[in-house]
């Protein structure tokens, strides 16, 4: 059976998010089993989610959570993957699934994105995330087959484009035809988009514990047809808007707790809601936004929606419910803070918005 969707990821949290959207709204009508998982990388863990995939069986998701001070505590069940494959162990198997999908999704990390000078053309399974996914187009483009449409959900700023020009460079440097460089910058539609939902724990052998909210906001443009329909998933003209919010409140609040929490030498396997029953701490974040992170967005004349989207997030970093691990946000934390400090000092500066941001130089510095 084609499957209408590849993903690229096994994670946890596309387990909550994309994979439960599809499920409860895949956009050609009700149906189960409408994507296949291609493993990228090497991880055991992986290997052990894409041989349960592969099975076709429902796995469920745990959602706990506050909404509006209400306690939510309910199970849903997400039946939307039929197929499991290692690309690294059968290469043609998930060629195969590339050629006949419509609608390719992939969360490959904060590292998915970087290159392996090794990868080339015609030297076996590319290692690196966008190698593989640059063979697989030109098989596709070679087979004759329709221009897919791209979903990237990694935690990157643009990752649409971001992607489309790391798989153009590539095919460039490849020295692939000329044909297939239109094709990819012209016929294929790669689509930016932001994910945001606190998915803090896995379900063995699959499934994950996840907080009420979930949002999927995906920028508008020609040719974008969507793959599900559901409440928590937006298209629009200005995602922007979106990623700032998430970017530099709820991913800022994040890294800044974990800034604290290294900073003091906390436990590893302090939560972030244990953190935030900490008045002091508390405090501390309020402040930050207050005085450093707020003026920005009234610089921006998004003042209202980010102090609406702030209380959301300080309800959700509160989630009774939730083993979310300061050590897992810590993980890759320079380089988060160059994306979300770095960023939201940048933004202040590009847009000639007069903020002190002590705290925030401070910790980039350090």
């Amino acid at each position: 059976m084609p499957f209408p969707i590849l993903q690229f990821g096994t994670s946890r949290f596309l387990q909550a998010h994309f994979d439960y959207f599809v499920a409860r709204g895949f956009v050609d009508g009700p149906g189960t089993r409408r994507i296949a998982v291609v493993q990228t990388t090497a991880s055991l863990e992986s290997a052990r989610r894409v041989a349960f995939f592969d099975a076709g069986r429902p796995y469920r998701i745990h959602v706990r959570g506050l909404v509006g001070g209400a306690a939510v505590d309910e199970w849903e069940e997400v039946d939307s993957i039929g197929r499991g494959v290692d690309a690294n162990a059968d290469w043609a198997a998930a060629e195969k699934l590339f050629l006949n999908a419509r609608w390719i999704v992939s969360n490959t990390g904060d590292r998915g994105y970087e290159l392996d000078p090794a990868d080339r053309a015609d030297n076996g399974v590319p290692k690196s995330f966008p190698a593989k996914l640059t063979k697989l187009l030109y098989a596709r483009f070679a087979a004759s087959r329709p221009a897919p449409t791209l979903f990237p959900c990694e935690l990157i700023e643009g990752n649409g484009d971001r992607l489309k020009a790391l798989t153009l460079d590539l095919a460039a440097s490849w020295s692939l035809p000329q044909a297939f460089l239109r094709w990819l910058g012209d016929d294929c539609v790669w689509v930016n988009s932001l994910v945001d939902r606190i998915v803090s724990a896995p379900l063995e052998p699959a499934g994950a514990v996840a907080e009420p909210y979930s949002l999927w906001a995906v920028e508008n443009r020609p040719g974008l047809i969507m793959p599900c329909r559901h409440p928590s998933v937006v298209v629009t003209d200005d995602l922007k808007r979106y990623e700032r919010l998430k970017l530099f409140i709820l991913n800022l609040g994040h890294t800044y707790l974990a800034e604290l929490w290294s900073r003091r030498g906390g436990a590893a396997n302090e939560f972030v809601r244990v953190a935030l029953a900490d008045p002091a701490t508390l405090a501390e974040l309020n402040d930050l936004y207050d005085r450093e992170v707020l003026p920005v967005f009234d610089g921006l004349g998004m003042g209202e929606a980010a102090r609406a989207y702030r209380a959301s997030v300080i309800e959700r970093f509160r989630n009774p419910f939730l083993d979310h691990r300061l050590a897992d946000i810590f993980t890759n934390h320079a380089a988060k803070k160059q994306r979300r400090f770095g960023g939201l000092v940048a933004l202040a500066e590009q847009h000639g918005v007069a903020v002190a941001q002590p705290r925030l130089k401070a910790a980039l510095a350090a």
